[in-house]
């Protein structure tokens, strides 16, 4: 490696390089993957004393990888696109050797043998893993605290919760503990965290991920998605993980794109569909919210955008499907546990589990027949513009320690209708309400067209510099 850049440059520097940044350094011998390892373990081992992303951190095998990425550098041997570049995993999420505890009691101590497919990819690119990261109970319960682990806490403040259920992945990339993670989306699990703690977060396309070694939480809305700090990271991550699995069930048979190769082309001329229904009507957005929203349509429209309003079914019809959906299907796969250790839950995730057990065969299949429809509606909304806008949290995160507050908000979000249709969707930052929380945003766009997505959110990331707005913490 290039020893005066390496002195030259302070370790403080390194917490907030994007992957991009930080991969292209590595790649020019300008960066020892060794150097920001031990650069981030460090800030790791000062910040998540108070922020509990961890819930196991790998740091020795981690730091022995890095080395290990700066000898194949050396010899002109790198991996791929990511070599050298750390990353966190959801604990629902295998990593060979490591617990997939889901956060949970029940699974405590479970080793998984091998990698999941997301995590193998990963490493066929050159990432490197630093450990399992704090999620909410089987992905839908929390944030608790009657778990083994504590819940992760938001670094804009830490009073307040980071999102969920990909808690410690969206806290871990905002504080500049890693600069990326893979995260799970249900209802919103990627894209809550994103809204709450101010990063980039996509839900792919159903089946453009695959789910193999993924705890699951309903078969039919589950998706796996990147969580990174800047739009570039996302479409270079996603190019990554991207690609069919002939064992998972769910995987679609598509070839994977360039995500990346329409970023910088702007917004002039595309057709932007505002769903303003969602957040004006179906559920009424803290104001805070809806005026950031009018500043993201107004500046898309700014660089040459055509906006145009759009209507879908309404929200409450969404959450309702989603809802007995995911409830059903979570049923169908915690039953024999909750029958035999319903006391090893923690009482959110317990609760909302075993709604799933009074849930008749004819509300699901009335369900599904609705989600035909409602894909249907959207489909035909996107033949007519290239993206939807639209809310995705209605109000900033709330305090971590209000139950009450916790119940009214954690609803009051857009996300789920494409969980229940597949489109892919991107939650990023809006702005920052007026006691310094992230405020969001959301693009939803046509099935496996993800860099058409990309290209608007960068156009508003890059006119506005999100990606260089980072939470207070030191």
């Amino acid at each position: 490696m290039a020893a005066d850049a390496r002195r030259k440059r302070p370790v403080t520097d390194l917490h907030f390089l994007s992957a991009t940044q930080a991969a292209a350094a590595i790649a020019a011998r300008t960066l020892s993957p060794v150097e920001l390892m031990q650069a981030l373990l460090q800030r790791i081992w000062r910040l998540d004393p108070r922020l509990n992303v961890f819930i196991q951190l790998d740091g020795e095998a981690a730091l022995a990888a890095a080395r290990a990425a700066e000898a194949e550098i050396m010899a002109g041997r790198p991996r791929g696109p990511l070599h050298g570049v750390p990353v966190g995993i959801k604990d629902i999420i295998d990593v060979a050797g490591l617990p997939t505890t889901c956060h949970s009691k029940i699974l405590r101590g479970n080793i998984a043998k091998a990698d999941a497919v997301c995590v193998a990819k990963l490493r066929q690119a050159g990432a490197i893993v630093l450990g399992k990261l704090s999620t909410h109970e089987f992905a839908i319960g929390g944030p608790s605290f009657d778990l083994p682990w504590p819940p992760a806490r938001n670094p804009w403040n830490r009073d307040h919760h980071p999102g969920g259920s990909s808690s410690g992945s969206g806290a871990g990339v905002a504080a500049g503990l890693f600069p990326m993670a893979l995260g799970s989306d249900t209802g919103g699990s990627v894209r809550n965290p994103a809204s709450c703690c101010g990063i980039v977060g996509l839900k792919p396309t159903y089946g453009l991920v695959s789910r193999r070694g993924v705890f699951p939480l309903s078969f039919t809305l589950d998706h796996v998605g990147p969580m990174t700090r800047t739009v570039a990271d996302n479409a270079l991550m996603l190019e990554a993980i991207a690609g069919h699995d002939p064992l998972d069930p769910g995987s679609a048979a598509g070839v994977p794109g360039r995500y990346a190769a329409r970023l910088d082309r702007g917004v002039r001329g595309l057709r932007v569909g505002f769903v303003r229904h969602f957040h004006e009507t179906d559920q009424p957005a803290d104001p805070a919210v809806t005026a950031a929203l009018e500043q993201v349509a107004r500046c898309l429209q700014e660089e040459g955008a055509d906006l145009r309003d759009v209507t879908l079914p309404a929200l409450g019809a969404f959450r309702d499907v989603n809802r007995i959906i995911l409830q059903s299907e979570a049923w169908a796969i915690h039953a024999p546990w909750l029958r035999e250790r319903p006391g090893d839950y923690g009482q959110l995730a317990r609760r909302r589990l075993l709604a799933g057990a009074f849930m008749a065969a004819g509300d699901y299949v009335e369900a599904q027949r609705l989600r035909t429809s409602m894909i249907a509606r959207v489909e035909e909304a996107l033949r007519d513009v290239d993206v939807l806008l639209c809310a995705s949290s209605m109000d900033p995160a709330c305090r971590i320690d209000n139950p009450a507050d916790i119940e009214r908000t954690y609803p009051r979000q857009a996300r789920v209708p494409f969980n229940v249709t597949g489109h892919p969707a991107i939650a990023m930052m809006a702005g920052l309400s007026a006691n310094g929380l992230p405020l969001s945003v959301q693009f939803v766009g046509r099935y496996f067209d993800e860099a058409l997505l990309f290209q608007v959110a960068r156009a508003w990331e890059k006119a506005t510099g999100t990606d260089g707005k980072h939470p207070p913490i030191e």
